[in-house]
């Protein structure tokens, strides 16, 4: 055989070989993987079928539980209801026999009352009987008396009225007479009392007949300084604050005069914080005089609201507080006018306690009965009608508008509180050192002196200085030019001499002031 064919067949042969027994390993490999297969998933049906047993137990188990724990709720739940029932049945029970005696006890009432009844029933017959018995006995007696008499049953009742009228209208007369008599004594020592308790308990300030105010100064140097140069600065300072400079031989003291204690006030705080800032000129003292007038505002809010608080007084409107303290620079006959509304104020809520009366409304009351001082430089008419307006304005009650009203006499007073105010505002102007006469009729009479100044068409203010006898009135300059202003001064002159009395001579000074003003930019 050729040798190329022998091996060719033995390669055949060797392949052949090895590809049946590749069929036969990979055959063998099926069936052992498929055995494992099959013994794995009977293994997992025995797992899961012991799995389903142990649940179908538990479940069992537990139904067992919930049944017996069921059953013991129920037990339970019957239990407390059969004590519940029990508990309520005992209940029912007691009130039955609750009921059962109150209706024995109300049948043992209605047999009780019944008998009373019958009682009453014959009583009442014997008494109709007694009462036909006695008004036979009374027609015998009357018909008897009437014989003796003479006299009819009318008649002798006409007697008796007209004899018993008459001896009553003179124990009535007598007896009226006595209790006026007794009521007015009882009522004027009342009175006394209670204003003399009044008096006693309100401690007051007596007036002090003074129109300056002095400004230390920190050394005599300070006097040139506040002269200034060709004394403009004094002459700047007097003529915005329309004030009085006394600079005389008083050591370190500079002395302000006027009648007006708000402008004398201003003057006093602006010389302070110059002499304090130590820069006196013009300009500076414009401005601080400007600051002075704004501290003073404050000031008086101050005082209004110092006032209210000493008098306990709320509820105020706030520009009523303001006027109230706009009375500290407002004088009458020399008393303070604010003082004097607190000690009315006072005075009348003490006086109100006694009576028994609303003690705050009458403080209130006392303590706005002047307020129409405070703009009675402002607004003409009486300071009673000013001050029964701006109180309506500010929604003040009727009873307190009423007081302001009557606290003069100029209407009658219609209630208590009105009555103690007017009595209140007597007791505080007429105690000893309340006021002073002569010092008010001379703030009259400067202040008819600046009203006729600025009475003038063209003039803007007017300041009476030197205790009245210079007048310094500042003119528009826009309005009255240098010529007319000769003729403007002789008509004042002419006017004060022929509607004011006065001491002496008046010097009417006209201040004329023209002013540019421009800022560079």
């Amino acid at each position: 055989m050729n040798p190329v064919i022998a091996i060719v067949l033995c390669v055949v042969a060797l392949i052949l070989g090895a590809g049946v027994s590749g069929y036969i390993c990979f055959k063998a490999g099926i069936n052992y993987r498929k055995k494992t297969a099959e013994a794995a998933l009977g293994s997992a049906e025995a797992e899961a079928k012991k799995i389903v047993d142990d649940a179908v137990k538990n479940a069992e188990t537990l139904k067992k539980e919930a049944l017996v724990e069921a059953k013991d709720e129920i037990h339970k739940s019957r239990q407390e209801t059969e004590k519940e029932l029990k508990e309520r049945r005992s209940e029912i029970s007691r009130q039955e026999r609750r009921v059962q005696q109150k209706e024995e006890s109300v049948d043992r009432k209605l047999d009780n009352l019944e008998k009373k009844e019958e009682n009453l029933q014959r009583k009442l017959k014997n008494a109709d009987e007694k009462v036909q018995e006695a008004d036979r006995i009374k027609k015998s007696q009357l018909d008897m008396l009437e014989k003796i008499s003479q006299f009819t049953v009318e008649q002798a009742k006409d007697y008796l009225l007209s004899q018993l009228d008459g001896d009553l209208v003179h124990e009535k007369a007598v007896r009226i007479q006595n209790y006026e008599t007794q009521v007015k004594e009882e009522c004027e020592a009342k009175a006394r009392q209670y204003i003399s308790l009044a008096i006693a308990r309100c401690a007051a300030d007596q007036v002090s007949e003074t129109a300056v105010s002095v400004v230390a100064l920190p050394n005599d140097e300070m006097k040139g300084r506040i002269i200034g140069r060709e004394g403009r600065n004094i002459r700047t300072i007097e003529t915005l604050t329309g004030v009085d400079l006394i600079i005389d031989d008083t050591p370190e003291a500079i002395t302000i005069s006027c009648f007006d204690q708000v402008r004398r006030e201003v003057a006093r705080i602006a010389l302070e914080k110059l002499i304090q800032d130590g820069r006196i000129h013009p300009t500076r003292i414009e401005e601080m005089v400007e600051k002075a007038k704004r501290e003073v505002e404050y000031k008086i809010k101050q005082e209004g609201e110092r006032a209210v608080l000493e008098t306990n007084v709320h509820g105020l409107n706030h520009e009523l507080i303001k006027l109230i303290g706009r009375l500290r620079f407002r004088t009458s006959y020399r008393q303070n006018v604010l003082n004097h509304s607190i000690e009315v104020a006072h005075l009348a809520g003490m006086m109100a306690s006694e009576l028994g009366v609303d003690a705050n409304l009458a403080r209130r009351a006392g303590l706005l009965h002047d307020v129409g001082k405070a703009l009675s430089y402002e607004i003409e008419g009486s300071h009673v009608q000013i001050g029964v307006d701006v109180c309506k304005k500010y929604k003040e009650s009727p009873e307190v508008i009423h007081a302001i009203e009557a606290h003069h006499g100029d209407v009658e007073t219609r209630t208590v509180v009105a009555a103690l105010v007017q009595a209140a505002d007597a007791i505080s102007a007429a105690r000893p050192g309340a006021r002073s006469e002569n010092y008010e009729n001379y703030i009259k009479r400067l202040q008819k002196l600046e009203e006729i100044c600025t009475s003038y068409d063209g003039v803007e203010k007017s300041y009476a200085i030197q205790a009245g006898r210079e007048v310094r009135i500042m003119i528009a300059p826009e309005k009255i030019n240098d010529e007319k202003m000769v003729l403007v001064a002789r008509e004042i002159a002419k006017r004060i001499e022929t509607e004011m009395d006065y001491p002496g001579q008046i010097k009417v000074n006209l201040i004329r002031e023209s002013r540019a003003v421009e800022y560079a930019k």
